[in-house]
């Protein structure tokens, strides 16, 4: 089975589909998302997009790993 993640969805919704891809966010530099308090509730209104404004992480990074790990990106 294809694992299409949609980075326009929340981070929760995300890693609630996808639970490896909180390794993952962790080591690309969302270092909160392994609070499982914070992934409920910033979690349920953050996208990818948003969560790497916030960070100062580039996006085209954050896509290219997810895409290394066996992802395709829907946006």
């Amino acid at each position: 089975m294809s694992k299409v993640i949609n980075i326009q969805h929340t981070v929760y919704q995300l890693c609630t589909e996808f639970p490896e891809m909180i390794p993952i966010m962790k080591d690309l530099g969302f270092e909160n998302i392994t609070n499982p308090h914070m992934l409920k509730t910033a979690g349920r209104i953050m996208t990818l997009p948003n969560g790497c404004r916030m960070q100062g992480i580039s996006l085209d990074k954050v896509i290219e790993t997810i895409e290394t790990n066996g992802f395709t990106i829907k946006k």
